[in-house]
């Protein structure tokens, strides 16, 4: 059966509905906004505005505008799957979810788009997820040896939905030095309490290290931990960051089966920076030189090469002579800009 064959009945609909607003009470992060949120529903509701819907991808696109137009948080919705699943009543995926997860990672790299030295010895990342180290911990330990030897870092987010903070937090490790730094706290209404992270004391392979410079790119579908490890950055006064402002997700959760082929991403968590007390929620990480998506890297390695450029001296010999030429060269190319 698919999509647009799949025909809600009224009591289907109200029973998905009841179950929503049931989790919502139960686990979103702001009990209060909870409660306006069911409010809202329960108006549309008792109004018949849902009767008429008789599409599962409809109804949790309506469900989905709904919650948002009066929680205003991006990362709560209500999604239809067309394959049935079961509904659990124990917390957290099972093996075979977790094997399903990993099967689609690796599709995808774990989000490992590009790697490589731009030329004057820039390095540059391209990452569209933080996929959990469980899965990804190698890959990415491999990505960041690769880069430990460059000038200057270019960590390009534009396209990066999110992930696992435990993630985020291995691979900003790779850009302090070994002095912890407490990089983002995240409270989780579940339990009443608040989990805080820090760069690791080790990681695998070398660090590119606290000193040399970085820059990362954004844009508005930076999203989640992709705008986490930039306002974590960016409230250290460790990286540049450059582009746009990002989506505005700072509340992770969980996904929540209401029935079959329906489920809710509830967050039920809120992040806390230890600089700010904040975090991105609504507003998004603003850029410190702002520019179209499309020229961010651009504008980023032509600063990157001004500052090898820069460190390589008037009159540099041998291999860093090579590497002037090489930085010049490519800064010629890129042409004036900021």
């Amino acid at each position: 059966m698919t999509a647009t064959e799949h025909t809600l009945d009224r009591e289907t609909c109200r029973a998905v509905i009841e179950t929503l607003l049931r989790e919502l009470r139960a686990r979103y992060v702001y009990p209060d906004v909870a409660e306006r949120m069911e409010a809202a529903i329960r108006g549309r509701l008792g109004a018949g505005e849902y009767d008429a819907i008789a599409a599962g991808p409809a109804l949790a696109e309506a469900l989905t505008a709904h919650l948002q137009e009066v929680g205003r948080d991006r990362h709560l919705r209500v999604s239809w799957e067309e394959e049935p699943r079961p509904v659990r009543d124990r917390e957290g995926p099972d093996p075979e979810e977790r094997e399903r997860w990993r099967q689609a990672g690796l599709q995808r790299n774990f989000g490992f788009q590009r790697v490589e030295r731009l030329a004057g010895n820039v390095g540059y990342l391209d990452l569209r997820q933080f996929a959990s180290p469980a899965f990804a911990g190698e890959l990415a330990a491999a990505a960041m040896t690769l880069l430990a030897n460059t000038g200057a870092l270019i960590v390009d987010l534009r396209r990066n939905g999110g992930g696992d903070p435990a993630m985020v937090a291995f691979l900003t490790t790779y850009l302090f030095d070994h002095e912890p730094v407490h990089l983002n706290s995240l409270y989780w209404r579940d339990g009443d309490f608040t989990h805080q992270w820090w760069t690791l004391p080790w990681v695998p392979g070398p660090r590119f290290g606290g000193a040399k410079p970085v820059w990362v790119l954004t844009s508005r579908r930076t999203f989640s931990g992709g705008e986490e490890f930039a306002y974590n950055l960016k409230t250290r006064g460790r990286a540049t960051i450059v582009g746009e402002t990002t989506g505005g997700g700072a509340n992770p959760g969980d996904h929540h089966q209401l029935d079959a082929h329906f489920a809710a991403f509830i967050p039920n968590g809120r992040a806390i920076n230890p600089v700010t007390g904040a975090n991105w929620e609504g507003v998004g990480v603003a850029p410190d030189l702002a520019v179209p998506p499309e020229e961010a890297l651009a504008v980023a390695h032509r600063a990157a090469l001004r500052h090898v450029l820069a460190g390589l001296g008037e009159n540099p010999t041998g291999p860093r002579k090579a590497l002037r030429e090489e930085a010049r060269a490519a800064l010629a190319e890129l042409g004036d800009g900021p």
